[in-house]
């Protein structure tokens, strides 16, 4: 599914007077994603061969590497690369790249000494003729006379909104200062800091919980080198503007250090936020606590759903203590406001989550395996070939006091997702796991999915049922994590094979409604699903049906237990499609109609997979309260729903006067079954079982009306009383059940009362028509003739196994296509006939949203399905399904 993308706006200012140019600043080297396959992409468009421009590249890092490949992409003559010795024995990215294709590479120490340009490094630049001087990250101070050598002067990329934070540590104080909109300016150099003639600016949101590593990733990188090539361009064409930078606005804050990131706790909790956040990951905000310096990492004021309680952790000068859960570390402002801090690094440098904060070392080592044995080799090969300078990787070897920068944890996260066949691993996983034994450690737990890190606390209820020893979460899914309902409330889910509570089920309330839409919300606009790539977004669906595949016993037998389900037909159907549908989208996931337990039992499935917590929330709730507030809540945007065709009405009326919701509804259904006398009878009366049998009629698509040719009615009526004869009613756990229990009590109720008016009204009752002398809610298959079309049980849903049919006379093919189409429902049809020609006809006369033609109940799921007139609207499965989920933005350009 695509994602929504940060507004972003590309704005070149024009031209005015050229002043001198600068000395260009210092700024932080990040690490950035792999843009390998960005080079290869339609992003890049090439303009028509530029005039052959000679051009100097200056500078260091992935971004200076990238802004260089993209250069010469385009056809500019790079006559030099200047960037910064080695070290370590390691060389910077950029002097690799240019080394490859031939390209002059020098390495000065330094271009000054005392002030004053050094004539030998001068002459060896000047002597490469260059025209242009680009600097796309830059750590050396270059002399005015290289600045200023060639004929288009220099220009320099900086990470901020110029003339807004001048200076070294531009991207921390964009988000210290909690500045709403973010970007880059590309400036023509001159003698001052960051205050050369502008020559394009690029801006973007800056989201809630931005890092400085996020913030570059998703934007500052990927846009700035493209930046850098668009400006290149102007200057080759002749069209880049000159603007001097105006001085209102201007601001200037120095380097940010780790002595001067103490946290000031005299301040509100947002305050806080910002500055833990515009120093995370360098240099890292930090404070006293427990006798040792603590630094703060990963913040967020999204507590939605977060319960202030826990171990207290004094802070001194804090407004209150701070408080150790297992989301975290709670902290407060001076405001009483919480923010929330997920991992701290220790004055030893260890990095742990916040939430460990108190618990001891853990000493249960993993033993591996012989194949684990030969994967940690691997990877022990893999640091060696990062960390060049140390002789042996022995298990207490330290990644980064070995050497290693942030541009070398990406290479140890791509290398390892390489080797280990995409395994979920972040760079934040190497700043956890510093020393390569705790790195194979961490390492193999992913692997074993069985990752400490991730683990959430869940509250299960155990059940020994079907061989299985069943661990079923009950409580309220937001925001990533199982809690009670506000108030503890709860009801009873009821086993309908035999009456008893399996267990207490938390019961949503108004305010758990509200904690949920704003964990959804803040995931949608905020969270990591909207920022990582759909083909990301695609891997971690593709989990996530594995995951269901590897638990499909459990998650059929939880089925069975709390719906009644036939446990093979949970397997195959219930579970099995669910699983296919998964797969099939792939960015896009089908509502799951489960009961209560199986949800939560996904819920659960969702953590293991790696779905960002926020983006699936399960609420178990009342319609009147926890519906009406989905229905009500004016950011809820789209409401999907399955239920009857009175609801689908009120559903549709509350999102009217709410915000004007988008609906797509699956409403009540009659779904007509025509079956002619040239029909294969056998498949005619098996799948005409199936159609109004199968999961003992809870199925929305069930044939609620057979229309039977005269010819064949009575021999066709004899086969399915025989064959419902042979039908075995009983536990739904057993392999050879076919028939189980209703959902619940009252449908059951309803289908006594159903049958009863049937009879009141003169159809012929053949068969069943009453409640199994058992315990639980079981009632037999049904069977009535003599249906006319005017009785209730020609015309209404049951909803359950009781068959109505009805007679239509010989080859009277469009009567009993008026008789079919009588109803305001049109979710589903079906027709069985040998003959080709009268299948298409029917098939196109129906009015249905779906129609089998000599088969029932055969859904794809590439296949669209929803219905017409009163069975509602909108489409589930196939591709016009994303339609439902997405909105079509018109976008005009002039440039």
């Amino acid at each position: 599914m695509p994602a929504p993308a940060p507004g972003a706006q590309l704005s070149e200012v024009p031209s005015g007077p050229r002043p001198l140019p600068l000395l260009p600043s210092q700024l932080l080297p990040l690490a950035a994603p792999d843009l390998s396959s960005l080079r290869a992409s339609g992003q890049w468009s090439s303009p028509p061969t530029p005039a052959a421009m000679k051009i100097a590249v200056i500078g260091q890092s992935l971004f200076g590497q990238e802004v260089y490949c993209h250069l010469r992409k385009e056809g500019y003559e790079v006559v030099g690369v200047f960037t910064v010795p080695d070290k370590n024995g390691k060389a910077d990215p950029l002097g690799l790249e240019a080394e490859k294709d031939g390209v002059p590479v020098f390495k000065f120490p330094r271009w000054r000494e005392k002030g004053q340009a050094l004539p030998d490094v001068v002459a060896k630049y000047q002597a490469l003729g260059a025209e242009l001087n680009v600097l796309p990250f830059c750590s050396q101070f270059i002399p005015m006379e290289v600045i200023n050598a060639p004929r288009h002067g220099s220009i320099i990329y900086h990470p901020s909104l110029l003339p807004r934070h001048r200076g070294a540590s531009a991207i921390n104080w964009t988000l210290i200062h909690g500045d709403k909109k973010g970007g880059f300016t590309i400036f023509w150099a001159d003698d001052g800091l960051d205050t050369g003639d502008l020559l394009l600016q690029r801006e973007c949101e800056i989201l809630p919980d931005d890092t400085v590593s996020t913030l570059y990733n998703r934007f500052l990188f990927p846009e700035g080198i493209k930046g850098m090539v668009q400006a290149v361009r102007l200057i080759a064409e002749g069209r880049a503007p000159r603007v001097p930078q105006p001085e209102e606005g201007a601001t200037y804050e120095g380097i940010q250090k780790k002595e001067t990131a103490k946290i000031n706790w005299e301040q509100p909790a947002e305050a806080i936020h910002n500055w833990i956040r515009g120093n995370d990951k360098v240099p890292g905000a930090w404070t006293e606590a427990c006798g040792q310096k603590l630094t703060f990492f990963n913040s967020t004021l999204n507590t939605a759903g977060l319960v202030p309680e826990g171990e207290a952790l004094p802070i001194p000068g804090a407004h209150r203590p701070g408080l150790v859960t297992k989301a975290g570390l709670i902290l407060f402002g001076n405001d009483d406001r919480m923010l929330l801090v997920k991992n701290i690094q220790l004055e030893d440098g260890k990095m742990i989550p916040a939430s460990h904060f108190f618990r001891g070392e853990d000493s249960s080592a993993l033993e591996l395996t012989e194949a684990e044995l030969v994967t940690m080799e691997a990877v022990r090969s893999a640091w060696k070939r990062i960390l060049p300078n140390v002789l042996e990787v022995e298990d207490s070897t330290d990644f980064f006091k070995s050497g290693a920068a942030s541009v070398d944890v990406v290479r140890l996260v791509e290398e390892v997702k390489e080797l280990c066949d995409g395994v979920e691993l972040e760079n934040e996983d190497v700043y956890m796991a510093t020393t390569f034994k705790d790195f194979i450690q961490l390492l193999v737990r992913k692997l074993r999915g069985d990752d400490k890190e991730s683990e959430c606390i869940i509250d299960y209820v155990e059940k020994v049922v079907n061989k299985l020893t069943l661990r079923m979460p009950h409580q309220l899914f937001i925001g990533g994590t199982f809690m009670d309902a506000e108030g503890a409330k709860t009801y009873e889910t009821i086993n309908p094979t035999d009456g008893s509570v399996i267990c207490q089920v938390s019961l949503a309330q108004v305010s758990d409604v509200d904690k949920a839409v704003a964990a959804a919300k803040d995931a949608f606009e905020n969270g990591l699903w909207g920022k990582i790539s759909a083909r990301d977004r695609g891997r971690l669906l593709y989990r996530l049906a594995d995951l269901m595949e590897q638990h499909q016993e459990e998650l059929a037998t939880i089925e069975a237990l709390d719906a009644g389900a036939v446990y093979t037909l949970a397997l195959k159907t219930h579970v099995g499609m669910s699983i296919q549908t998964f797969r099939y989208f792939a960015g896009w996931c089908d509502k799951i109609q489960v009961t209560p337990l199986t949800a939560l039992k996904f819920a659960e499935l969702t953590l293991k997979a790696g779905i960002p917590k926020g983006v699936i929330n399960i609420i178990p709730g009342s319609g009147s309260v926890a519906g009406q507030r989905l229905l009500d809540h004016p950011d809820v945007r789209k409401i999907g729903f399955t239920g009857s065709t009175e609801m689908g009405k009120h559903i549709m009326k509350s999102c009217a006067l709410s915000n004007l919701k988008k609906v797509s509804l699956e409403l009540g259904g009659k779904s007509p079954l025509i079956i002619f006398a040239d029909c294969d009878l056998s498949k005619a009366v098996q799948m005409g079982m199936s159609s109004v049998f199968f999961n003992k009629g809870e199925n929305c698509i069930a044939a609620g009306r057979l229309f039977v040719e005269d010819s064949i009615h009575d021999q066709f009526v004899q086969k399915v009383v025989e064959e419902v004869k042979k039908m075995k009613i009983g536990n739904p756990l057993d392999r050879d059940t076919n028939h189980g229990p209703q959902n619940h009590q009252a449908h059951l109720r309803k289908l006594i009362e159903y049958c009863q008016r049937g009879v009141k009204e003169g159809a012929t009752l053949v068969c069943g028509g009453n409640q199994v002398p058992r315990p639980g809610f079981f009632f037999e298959p049904t069977v009535f003739t003599d249906v006319e079309d005017h009785m209730f049980i020609a015309k209404e849903e049951s909803f359950g196994p009781v068959m109505v049919i009805s007679r239509f006379a010989d080859g009277d093919v469009d009567t009993v296509l008026s008789r079919a189409n009588a109803t305001e429902f049109g979710l589903a049809s079906g027709v069985f006939t040998r003959d080709i020609n009268k299948a298409l006809y029917v098939s196109d006369k129906l009015e249905a949203g779906t129609v089998f033609i000599n088969t029932y109940n055969k859904t794809d799921v590439a296949a669209p399905f929803g219905g017409f007139k009163q069975s509602g609207f909108g489409k589930d499965l196939g591709e016009a399904a994303l339609n439902e989920y997405l909105r079509v933005k018109t976008v005009t350009f002039e440039y």
